[in-house]
């Protein structure tokens, strides 16, 4: 592993989790938006994660043909929950209500939104912290030389 490699490890995790921050931010925001271009109410988008390169099996791993090798994280895909149910508020006065009466919205939880904003902001900062090591680690090794 080169020396600079790790940095850019650290510093794809904060790119990747500053992202993910980003799209919690959105999902929060738009909380009560009942009503998307498509005519639609907004569905909470999820980012997913996936390593940089391909990891080695453990069996190239156990035999010694490749040895493994991070490269950091990068976002592979935003996408909808479609899973999760939007949720139905009677409200028959409000411009969005189907003729039962009832509006749909958004399928955001904000109390899942704010823990996995701290989820992410957490693991930014652990990101930070391990770039600053590694900072702290070089400028130590530069020192000796002197």
């Amino acid at each position: 592993m080169g020396l600079f490699q790790s940095f850019d490890i650290a510093a794809s995790g904060m790119t990747a989790q500053r992202f993910r921050m980003d799209t919690i931010a959105e999902n929060i925001a738009n909380v009560n938006t009942t009503r998307t271009e498509d005519g639609t109410p907004y569905r909470r988008k999820i980012v997913t994660f996936e390593e940089k390169t391909k990891s080695p099996s453990f069996k190239e791993v156990l035999e010694g043909t490749q040895t493994f090798n991070g490269n950091g994280v990068k976002v592979t895909k935003v996408s909808e929950d479609t899973e999760t149910d939007f949720i139905m508020t009677y409200d028959p006065s409000h411009p969005d209500a189907d003729e039962n009466g009832y509006v749909s919205y958004p399928n955001v939880n904000t109390v899942t939104e704010m823990t996995n904003l701290i989820d992410s902001s957490r693991s930014y900062e652990a990101n930070v912290t391990a770039f600053n090591s590694m900072k702290s680690m070089v400028q130590a090794g530069l020192q000796i030389g002197q």
